[in-house]
This record gives C-alpha cells, sequence and structure tokens, in this order.
C-alpha cells in the first residue's frame, strides 16, 4: 500500500487546545505526515506563543490563533480569518475540553454548565463555519475527540461522561448529515495517558496507576504519540469511506472485563 494514502502534504490542520498534551502530540502527527498547522488556545496568548514555538523548532508550519470555542461570536470572527490568512481548513481537529472530578451531587449547576458547554456545544460551535466552507469545498476532514467515558461510566465524573456521550452521537449526527459533500466525521477515544495532568498519579505504589496498569490489556499508560497514528488515518484519504466512527485508543480497555487483582 503506498504511502501517499496518509500524507497530508498541502493540507492544513487546525486542532483546537493543542498548546500542550494530547492536543499537542496529535498535532505533531499531522505534522509529521506534512500538515501545515494551526493551534488554538484561550488561556493566555504566552502559553500559545510558547505552544507555537515549540512546534516550529521541530521543523513544523505551525501558528497560532487566541480564542475561545464556547464563544461562537470569537468563533465566527476567527475561522474566516485563518481561513484568510493561512489558508482552508482541511481537517478540524476538535481536541479543546476540560474535566471536573466532582460527585453528582455536589456539583453546582455552574460547573456542570461549563463541562458541557466546553466539551459539547464548543465542538458544535467550533465546527459550523467550518464544515460550510467545507460543503462549499465539497471535502473535508473533521475528528472530535472523545473518550472512554464516551462508553463507560466512573465515580465524579457524571458531567464529563455526559459530555463525552453526547459528543458521540454529535459525530455520528454530523457523519449522518455531511456525508454526502464528501466530508467524513468521526471520533478518537483516548483511554488513560501519561501526560503532565496524570504524571502525580502514575508512580509505583499508587492504587490509581496500579488500577489502570492492571485494568489494561496493554499492560501500560498510553503514550501521547500513541494518538497520532489515528489522527492521521482519520484525516487521511485512507479514511475517505469512514464515518461516524469512533477509533478508541486504549490499550484494550474496552476489550475486556478485567481480571481480578490476585489472579
Amino acid at each position: 500500500m503506498s504511502t501517499s494514502l496518509f500524507d497530508l502534504s498541502g493540507k492544513l490542520a487546525l486542532v483546537t487546545g493543542a498548546t500542550h498534551g494530547l492536543g499537542m502530540a496529535m498535532a505533531e502527527g499531522l505534522g509529521n505526515a506534512g500538515a501545515k498547522l494551526v493551534i488554538t488556545g484561550h488561556s493566555s496568548q504566552e502559553k500559545l506563543d510558547n505552544a507555537v514555538a515549540q512546534l516550529r523548532e521541530k521543523g513544523y508550519d505551525a501558528h497560532g490563533y487566541l480564542f475561545n470555542v464556547t464563544n461562537e461570536d470569537e468563533v465566527n470572527e476567527m475561522v474566516p480569518v485563518i481561513e484568510q490568512e493561512q489558508g482552508p481548513i482541511d481537517v478540524l481537529v476538535n481536541n479543546a475540553g476540560i474535566i471536573r472530578r466532582v460527585p453528582l451531587l455536589e456539583m453546582d449547576l455552574a460547573e456542570w454548565n461549563l463541562v458541557l458547554q466546553t466539551n459539547l456545544t464548543g465542538v458544535m460551535v467550533m465546527t459550523r463555519p467550518v464544515v460550510k466552507r467545507m460543503i462549499e469545498r465539497g471535502a473535508g476532514k473533521i475528528i472530535n475527540i472523545c473518550s472512554m467515558m464516551s462508553e463507560l461510566g466512573r465515580d465524579s465524573v457524571s458531567a464529563y461522561a455526559a459530555s463525552k456521550g453526547g459528543l458521540k452521537m454529535l459525530t455520528q449526527n454530523m457523519a449522518t448529515e455531511w456525508a454526502r459533500h464528501n466530508i467524513q466525521v468521526n471520533g478518537i477515544g483516548p483511554g488513560y495517558f501519561a501526560t503532565s495532568q496524570t504524571a502525580p498519579i502514575r508512580v509505583d505504589g499508587h492504587p490509581f496507576n496500579e488500577f489502570i496498569i492492571g485494568r489494561t490489556p496493554a499492560g501500560r499508560w498510553g503514550n501521547p504519540e500513541d494518538l497520532q497514528g489515528a489522527a492521521v488515518f482519520l484525516s487521511s484519504k485512507a479514511s475517505d469511506f469512514v464515518n461516524g466512527q469512533v477509533v478508541y485508543v486504549d490499550g484494550g480497555i474496552l476489550a475486556t472485563i478485567g481480571k481480578p487483582s490476585n489472579e
């Protein structure tokens, strides 16, 4: 099979929330496949500039734009600016998201709304102005970053699970509406990954660390680079007849019921 199926040269990929962690890793993967990169953030210009500098130091053609994906006015203003300055957006990776680990009975409505607004409504807000232009051009790739919580529940993450479960169904419905325009909409569902956020619990002897390693058939946490293959596949011609799917990159967690710790 020719590797040209996975070649993203001449394509522009926009990855939201990609100033660090999994978003940054996926951006690097798309850059390795030849894509020009646009990353977004909203917390600070300094953080965004540092992320762009890191990408450029590694040889990627990278650009950054500061705006909040939940703010429809900002998104509608910035998407045309990005396309005017950088070119048509061929690939949109909706990665921006947050989690609040609070038991449902203790979570106030403002926190609930923030999680749903960021993880679910933000994807809709970000995607609509981008996909309108994709429809005009007759092609496009959209990747929504879902979660294992699109399939499973867990204590204290009800808002996050509700948002990611909703995102799985939004992905399928986006695919249903836009496939006729040669637009593929799919999702990636990461498992448990080694990031700066999980560093405090990824230590020998920590109960959650032992739980994840024991629960994952691969016997380890995922490395951020483990997401790059799925991101490139779903951004490339290799996935031109793949639509409405969620690819779970979880080391096999969703494939098994697990086994007793003493087995």
